[in-house]
């Protein structure tokens, strides 16, 4: 979680341009926000040290001059957070400060031994103001300085922490920036007399395409131009690495909500072309992913959320379409499976973001083992991008809402139109894409939201939803829970139609609604006596099919297309769950205590 960014150089508006980037980060955490400059102004009683603003609430809300941006600043730090430890203020919002605001850190992580070095610091005599993890850092920082240098102290520092950390600290004596990362992502941008620090290279290619992807038990030294230059060091030992910067060849598509009031719905009804896109665009991709199936011993998806539930259609399209088994696990598990794992296995890792840190643990420790590693990522250049042995971008754009939905459809057409170039039927995947993305389409007329938007309004006072499915539309009612619980805050539960019986329909009495996926394939008969087994114990029912059925007292047509239903039906739920966020007044786009990239355990 949280967004990191930071500058050093000739420009003497650091603060505004590490707030831009800021901004930008948003999506990784926005609870809160703040920065820190160096600030040099007779009109403050400190100089030389650091000013801090900080704000609770997302980066547009705060309504507020950004007071920072009044001063000259060459150096900044910036950080928008996700909470981990300490409740949501001001004073738990980064970055923090030593006690003489000489140094200051933002964080991202979890210090899993920060009480015990509390402990210690304060009977060192250092004060703390706050109730987060990260405040022990600056203080550690400041209480190393004593007997060594900044760039020492703050190796040392990082070294005393336990846990996966990635930390950005400043020391307004030296105006030198030190960056440290065992985890969680950093990037360093090369500029002309001047350097970044980001969370993602979303933040960096603005200003230039020579960047460092910091790699774990890396540290990076940056000084002030042009006198201060670039170091690259081992941590913990601390000796000097080669820099080999890479060069961007790639532009970030600055994504804006154009006549749509929000990224969500934008999103949504970006998804024909993105379906059109892989149905036309992605043969050879496809086909080398198929080669590398073909050649493993044992093949497992993985994935977080969203994607967990894209590989899990894969689990019921490679049977029902390829007749191959393959294994599907939610990432944050698979590490209690590694014993499966051999050189030949195929690791194909799903995710939007590309670093989320459930998959990357996994990953590492089936690269020990040998295994290959096949990712389907949305961003060039990420984590898992980069330590994969294979690439598959979806190249779906720019996803800025928290709540995926072009990405998991995406992911869900690859892996669908992979299970037919398996069989030698790419032509047939094709056509079944391209009339899938015309159903899309037609889902999205007005005429058809219209319909939507009414169940929406009457599902928005629910106390709890449900949805259910069989086969490869159980999968769907995953997904169809996960996005409305996640807008909404309604708890919403998905699950197999069958296993309505064993618990869960005592949870079913008057006016209690149930998404029904029953598409025209084997499961529907069975998933229509589900529906009337609900429906007889008074709960609602709201059928997408392609058929009305008589149990349905709300029904969406989604129309017969092959194996292409399930990923139409997905968009209706996508649908639904947006707006009920917009009738309860939700942000759609920045669900509360989400965050698009999540990089803690």
């Amino acid at each position: 979680m949280c967004g990191i960014y930071g500058y050093v150089g000739h420009k003497s508006e650091a603060a505004n341009t590490v707030l831009d980037g800021l901004k930008l980060l948003e999506y990784r955490g926005y609870d809160s926000w703040g920065v820190a400059a160096k600030i040099k102004d007779e009109r403050l009683e400190m100089k030389g040290g650091f000013l801090t603003e900080k704000h609770v609430g997302k980066i547009g809300d705060s309504h507020l001059n950004f007071q920072l941006s009044t001063f000259n600043s060459h150096l900044a730090i910036g950080h928008t957070r996700w909470a981990t430890h300490g409740g949501v203020t001001v004073a738990n919002a980064h970055p923090h400060t030593d006690c003489k605001a000489q140094i200051a850190v933002v964080h991202n992580g979890i210090v899993e031994n920060f009480q015990e070095l509390k402990t210690y610091l304060l009977k060192k005599g250092h004060k703390f103001i706050s109730e987060t993890d990260t405040e022990v850092i600056p203080h550690l920082i400041e209480e190393n300085l004593k007997r060594e240098g900044f760039a020492s102290s703050v190796r040392d520092a990082f070294n005393a922490l336990r846990g996966l950390n990635a930390i950005v600290a400043v020391n307004a004596g030296s105006s030198e920036i030190v960056v440290a990362k065992n985890g969680s992502p950093l990037i360093i941008g090369i500029g002309d007399q001047e350097f970044f620090v980001s969370s993602d290279v979303i933040g960096i290619v603005e200003h230039t395409k020579k960047v460092i992807f910091l790699k774990d038990l890396e540290m990076v030294i940056l000084g002030n131009p042009p006198a201060g230059g670039i170091q690259l060091l081992s941590l913990p030992e601390g000796n000097k690495l080669e820099i080999k910067p890479e060069q961007i060849t790639w532009s970030y598509e600055i994504s804006t909500k154009g006549k749509f009031d929000d990224f969500m719905i934008k999103e949504i009804h970006e998804q024909p072309n993105v379906v059109r896109n892989i149905a036309g665009n992605y043969t050879s991709q496809i086909e080398k992913l198929a080669k590398e199936i073909q050649n493993s011993k044992g093949t497992f998806f993985i994935g977080a959320g969203t994607a967990y539930h894209a590989g899990f259609s894969g689990n019921y399209l490679f049977s029902k379409i390829a007749k191959i088994h393959v294994n599907t696990s939610v990432a944050s598990e698979f590490n209690y499976l590694e014993d499966f794992l051999t050189r030949d296995s195929l690791i194909i890792a799903l995710s939007q973001s590309g670093e989320t840190i459930d998959v990357v643990e996994p990953l590492n420790r089936a690269k020990k083992k040998g295994s290959k590693i096949f990712a389907i990522t949305n961003t060039l250049g990420s984590t898992i991008y980069r330590m994969a042995d294979y690439n598959m971008l979806l190249n779906a754009g720019p996803e800025k809402a928290v709540a995926s939905t072009k990405a998991y459809i995406a992911k869900v057409s690859v892996i669908l139109m992979l299970a037919y170039v398996l069989i030698g039927k790419t032509n047939e995947a094709k056509n079944i894409l391209l009339k899938t993305a015309d159903e899309i389409e037609r889902l999205l007329s007005e005429t058809t939201v219209d319909d939507i938007k009414k169940i929406a309004k009457a599902l928005s006072v629910s106390k709890n939803v449900y949805a259910i499915g069989r086969g490869v539309s159980y999968p769907s009612a995953l997904e169809a829970a996960l996005k409305i619980k996640e807008v909404t805050y309604i708890p919403t539960e998905g699950l197999a139609g069958g296993e309505l019986k064993h618990g869960t329909i005592a949870l079913i009495s008057k006016g209690v609604p149930c998404i029904v996926f029953a598409p025209m394939d084997e499961t529907y008969e069975s998933v229509i006596s589900n529906a009337i087994e609900i429906k007889s114990r008074g709960g609602v029912i709201i059928g997408i099919s392609p058929k009305k059925a008589e149990v349905f007292d709300h029904f969406v047509e989604v129309k017969d297309v092959d194996s292409g239903s399930y990923i139409a039906q997905v968009v209706v739920a996508q649908l639904l769950a947006y707006y009920m966020a917009i009738d309860l007044k939700l942000d759609a786009d920045k669900p509360r205590n989400l965050a698009k990239s999540v990089t803690v355990k």
